[in-house]
């Protein structure tokens, strides 16, 4: 069984920025416009803006799919991510990991060994969550033996409390990280906000920072990340709440708006402000 690479070992800096690359609406989904190479042209462009901007790794997601399928996504929308997957990785020397909303880790998982990228992300990993998609439960157990069956080197990068969703029962945001951790066995946890861009409560991350520093059964602690509403003026607050990295989407956008293009002013401006709160 493969021992996958610790999450924290992927990246060259010590608490990494992740740039979204939010795919345009896929072909099969409503808002295609019949343009698949204008789908291609788009996702390279803002890829290669991120890394000269000096993002530390990038997270391609099937964004502007919606209404997004529930759990388990078509083969056609395997297949073009795959293909834009191996696109960017020829086209960028950064890690890559793999969204595929709204919560097929599988397919994921299978686009991410097939292209040797370093990671997924996955929304709801362990419990169950009320979302606009209905109601989703994690598939740890799947997501997990999928990965030995593919000796797969990737990291799970997990949710805790996923943003644009409820979770159901009453468990604490520490009972979820550590259920996310120790059952779920993710290498790294996502705080969020309640939505796209919106703001992560600071009480949150130094939270679920707190609750995994502090498990004795684990030598190296699992990092966290910041998973919406990250900007130049709170990033500093965010690293300084015990977050090990975040990942940032709007803010890096032309005029702040999540479905424009990456402008590498704005990552540029983001990425100096994160590694001055790194380095006082």
């Amino acid at each position: 069984m493969l021992t996958p690479t610790p999450l924290r070992d992927r990246f060259d800096a010590d608490r990494p920025v992740l740039g979204m690359v939010h795919l345009p609406p896929l072909p099969g989904a409503p808002g295609f416009d019949g343009d698949r190479e204008a789908v291609r042209t788009r996702a390279l462009e803002d890829a290669r803006q991120l890394e000269a901007g000096g993002v530390d790794g990038i997270v391609l997601e099937n964004f502007g799919d919606a209404p997004f399928y529930s759990e388990d996504v078509p083969n056609h929308v395997v297949t073009d991510m795959t293909a834009l997957a191996s696109a960017l990785q020829r086209t960028v020397d950064v890690p890559l990991g793999i969204n595929v909303l709204r919560n097929d880790a599988d397919a994921a998982l299978s686009i991410a060994a097939a292209t040797e990228a370093d990671f997924i992300r996955v929304n709801v990993h362990v419990g169950t969550a009320a979302t606009d998609q209905g109601i989703l439960e994690g598939r740890a157990h799947e997501t997990l033996r999928l990965r030995d069956r593919l000796e797969a080197d990737v990291a799970v990068l997990a949710d805790v409390h996923v943003k644009h969703a409820t979770p159901v029962g009453e468990q604490s945001l520490e009972q979820a990280a550590l259920e996310t951790v120790e059952r779920g066995m993710a290498d790294g946890v996502i705080v969020s906000g309640p939505g796209t861009g919106a703001e992560t409560a600071l009480e949150d991350v130094e939270r679920v920072a707190d609750v995994l520093a502090d498990r004795a059964s684990t030598p190296k602690r699992i990092p966290v990340f910041v998973g919406s509403g990250v900007t130049n003026e709170t990033v500093g607050d965010c690293l300084e709440a015990g977050a090990d990295g975040v990942v940032v989407g709007t803010a890096l956008k032309t005029g702040g708006e999540t479905t424009n293009q990456v402008s590498r002013e704005r990552v540029e401006n983001l990425m100096a402000a994160a590694r001055d709160s790194s380095h006082p």
